[in-house]
């Protein structure tokens, strides 16, 4: 069970009436103890109780990743800027803007090339000079979704892999069973002109019998069942593994077990073994776990520009319920030059509803939700990117991390909470910030209702930023906003 973010949607009956709360970005034990508290509280001989719907939604950081790379056709440059601290500061730092630099293997540099990566990113500039280093060199480096780290690293492995030898030689650890699969088809697709060189998956369904040997170089697997393959069923000698990475570390520190799993995977392997880490992000958390998995590193840390609001014109409507929030935002889309709009919701049913009425209304309008899978997800946003609906309408636990650079204007349909309805300042920024991507100017609208017009001048307060009123019904004030 991952120990992250979840949104849960609780409907019960007792003594006849129907009861609905909602929890919002809730860690997975206080959620435990919530429904111990109901259950033992709520049911007795004159109390009818029963659950009739119990969703929960994982803010999940593995989905997220997964989503990130299916939507991904190529490269994004990012606006990070790259800080290296090496193992040996007195060691000459290289990089490399062209893949004939690495002098890699011609039958690698073609499956480099047949992927479509005509040079490297920035982040592989600097970080595959050392990962394809002789004599090997340890990384920790903090990577996003889409800057090449998946193909980095496969690369590494597929560099060092010597094909006449038939046993495993690299080990990759990732979270999920979808994303080992991924990385897995990354090695496929680079490695498809290296002749004789296998990979094998240490995931669940993937059943080997005891004394079987593994003869593929690569193994890509998640930490439990990697374990199982070492220790219990014997089919892989972790002595002989020269390169060892582990992917997406700041969700393996999320998951119940991953962590020391991981741990007693690399404590077994040898020496002289290149340990390669990668993780979205780097706190405190992620960097101890960092720290035991990997010795003496380089390490590659992305300094991220300040998300800002100074190209977002930010306004807000006051309005008493759903209807007239619906009518605010048709008077928008009657006034101004709409190019792509997101519309964030709180709830699934307040998606739900704006959903139909926008459809019904004649608006082309995709949605976003957590029943939907990670592959759905990902075809609703690309529909999205290539322009086929022009409204997208989600919550705000689906749409995190996900930048569709011709969105202009950004619509808070409801202001986000936190479990105790405070103001959520990152997640308000976050939101907003889709509408400014790269440089561009924005519109942010915020609809309100008048018992929550505190939680705008605390969201006001804590940005130091003014949000304008305006009236949903003077169009010839409308007609004036500008980007």
């Amino acid at each position: 069970m991952l120990l992250h973010l979840m949104h849960v949607e609780f409907i019960f009956i007792f003594k006849g009436l129907v009861f609905t709360f909602t929890l919002y970005n809730t860690p997975f034990v206080a959620l435990t103890e919530v429904t111990a508290w109901l259950l033992h509280y709520l049911p007795g001989e004159e109390a009818v109780f029963s659950f009739l719907l119990f969703h929960v939604y994982l803010a999940d950081l593995a989905e997220n990743s997964l989503l990130n790379k299916l939507i991904r056709k190529s490269l994004v440059e990012s606006s990070h800027r790259v800080e290296v601290l090496q193992r040996d500061p007195s060691s000459p730092l290289f990089s490399v803007k062209t893949f004939e630099e690495l002098h890699l293997k011609e039958e690698l540099l073609r499956g480099v090339y047949a992927m479509g990566f005509n040079r490297p990113s920035k982040i592989q500039e600097t970080a595959l000079p050392m990962m394809v280093a002789h004599p090997p060199q340890n990384l920790i480096a903090q990577s996003q979704s889409g800057t090449g780290k998946t193909a980095a690293f496969v690369l590494a492995m597929l560099s060092r892999v010597n094909a006449a030898v038939k046993y495993p030689q690299c080990l990759c650890l990732a979270p999920t069973f979808e994303l080992a699969l991924q990385t897995g088809r990354v090695v496929e697709q680079m490695g498809k002109f290296c002749a004789d060189v296998k990979v094998s998956y240490a995931v669940r369904g993937n059943k080997v019998p005891r004394g079987a040997v593994i003869k593929e170089q690569i193994v890509i697997g998640t930490p439990g069942t990697t374990l199982d393959w070492c220790f219990k069923l014997r089919l892989m000698d972790l002595k002989k593994i020269s390169v060892f990475v582990l992917d997406e570390a700041d969700v393996m520190i999320n998951t119940q077990g991953f962590s020391d799993q991981s741990i007693r995977v690399q404590r077994a392997l040898s020496q002289d073994c290149q340990m390669l880490l990668f993780s979205a992000t780097f706190e405190d958390a992620v960097w101890q776990f960092a720290e035991r998995i990997v010795p003496d590193p380089n390490v590659i840390k992305l300094r991220r520009e300040e998300l800002t609001l100074n190209n977002i014109r930010q306004y807000y409507f006051l309005c008493e319920n759903n209807s007239e929030k619906y009518k605010a935002l048709c008077n928008v889309y009657g006034s101004i030059t709409v190019g792509q709009a997101i519309v964030f919701c709180q709830t699934r049913r307040n998606a739900k509803w704006l959903s139909l009425q926008m459809i019904r209304d004649g608006h082309q309008v995709a949605m976003l939700s957590g029943e939907l899978t990670v592959e759905q997800r990902a075809a609703v946003i690309q529909r999205f990117r290539d322009g086929k609906e022009k409204v997208l309408i989600t919550t705000n636990v689906c749409a995190r991390g996900i930048d569709v650079i011709q969105v202009t204007i950004v619509v808070n349909f409801n202001l986000p909470t936190n479990q105790l309805q405070h103001p959520d300042f990152e997640t308000y920024l976050h939101r907003i910030g889709r509408a400014g991507r790269f440089g561009k100017k924005g519109l942010a609208f915020n609809m309100i209702e008048r018992y929550n017009l505190s939680l705008l001048h605390r969201i006001e307060e804590h940005f130091q930023t003014k949000i304008k009123k305006l009236d949903p019904d003077d169009m010839d004030e409308l007609e004036k906003i500008e980007y």
